[in-house]
C-alpha cells in the first residue's frame, strides 16, 4: 500500500527510520539525447530540480549517508563529481556510483579473459547499428564468452509526448532474441550495484535505509529487493497510475514495484524538513 509522505507520516518518526539514502540521479543517455529527456530526480539536463539540492544536502547535514546510484554508463564518477559540484550537491569523488567503473573493475578483477574477446558488455549506444549487432551476437555464440548488460531500462521519458525514445533494454532484447542468452545485469534493479555499495559501506543495514527514485521498474524494485523502504518522486518516469496498476496486478514482480511512499518532488521532503519555504 503506497501512501503519500505527508506531515503526519513525517512527524511519526520518518527521518529517524533510516540512516542512509540511495538516490537516483538522472537518465541513462548521452549529451545529445539529454536535450530531449525529462528525467527528474536530482536534476533535469544541467539544472537542479527545484529543492532537490537543499533536500539532499539537508539530509547529509542531519547525519544521513547519501549514496548516489545511476544506470547511466556514459559518464565516469569523476564527471559526475564535477556535475554535483556545479549544481551545488555535496558529494565526494567516490560517492557517485555510475556502473561504468563497477563493471570495468568487475570484469578486470573477477573474470579470466582469453587473449581473444572473452566478454561482451552491452550498454546504451545511440549509434547502435546492424554491424555492431552482428559482431556482438557472433562473439556470444561462444558459450564461454561472458554476456554483461549495464541496464535494461525500457525507454527514456521526454518532454515531447509524441516521441518514444528506446532505452538500453531495447538493444539487450535484440541481442537476447538472436543469441538466446540472458545477460549478467549490473545496473538497477540488479543486486550487483548494492553489493558494490556494501563493499564500500560494509556496515549498512537495509532496515535503516531508503531508496529514492522516479522509476518503479529500476529504482523502486531495487529498493524492495534489498529490503529498503522506498520513496517514489513524481518528477520523472513513473506516475501514480502506474503505481495503481502494479498494486492491482497479479504479478508478484509488479507487486514488488509498489513504493512505500510517494511525493510530488524532493522539494516536498525539503519542506517537511523545514529547509525549503
Amino acid at each position: 500500500m503506497t501512501k503519500e509522505l505527508d506531515a503526519t507520516v513525517f512527524r511519526n518518526g520518518f527521518l529517524n527510520s533510516f540512516d542512509f539514502v540511495l538516490t537516483d540521479c538522472d537518465g541513462n543517455c548521452t549529451a545529445v539525447l539529454m536535450m530531449l529527456m525529462a528525467f527528474r530526480v536530482l536534476w533535469n539536463r544541467n539544472e537542479a530540480i527545484p529543492g532537490a539540492k537543499e533536500t539532499i544536502n539537508a539530509l547529509q547535514d542531519r547525519g544521513k549517508t547519501v549514496i548516489f546510484v545511476t544506470n547511466n554508463s556514459s559518464k565516469s564518477r569523476y564527471e559526475y563529481h564535477r556535475k554535483f559540484e556545479m549544481l551545488g550537491f555535496k558529494a565526494s569523488v567516490p560517492d557517485p556510483m555510475p556502473e561504468i567503473e563497477d563493471w570495468y573493475n568487475w570484469v578486470t578483477n573477477e573474470l579470466e579473459l582469453d587473449s581473444e574477446v572473452g566478454a561482451v558488455v552491452v550498454g546504451f549506444d545511440q549509434h547502435v547499428s546492424f554491424p555492431k549487432l552482428v559482431k556482438t551476437v557472433s562473439y556470444l555464440k561462444d558459450p564461454d564468452c561472458v554476456y554483461i548488460a549495464t541496464n535494461v531500462d525500457e525507454q527514456f521519458q521526454t518532454d515531447l509526448k509524441h516521441l518514444v525514445i528506446p532505452g538500453t533494454g531495447a538493444v539487450i532484447r535484440a541481442v537476447e532474441t538472436v543469441c538466446g542468452r540472458t545477460p549478467i545485469l549490473l545496473g538497477k534493479p540488479a543486486k550487483f550495484l548494492y553489493d558494490c555499495i556494501k563493499h564500500q559501506y560494509p556496515d549498512l543495514d537495509p532496515s535503516k535505509g531508503i531508496m529514492i527514485g522516479d522509476r518503479l521498474s529500476t529504482d523502486i524494485l531495487l529498493g524492495k529487493s534489498i529490503g529498503l523502504r522506498t520513496l517514489l518522486v513524481l518528477t520523472g518516469v513513473s506516475d501514480l497510475d502506474e503505481v495503481e496498476r502494479c498494486s492491482n496486478s497479479n504479478s508478484e514482480n509488479e507487486q514488488r514495484m509498489v513504493p512505500n511512499y510517494y511525493l510530488p518532488s524532493l522539494a516536498d521532503l525539503g519542506q517537511l524538513m523545514g529547509v525549503i519555504q
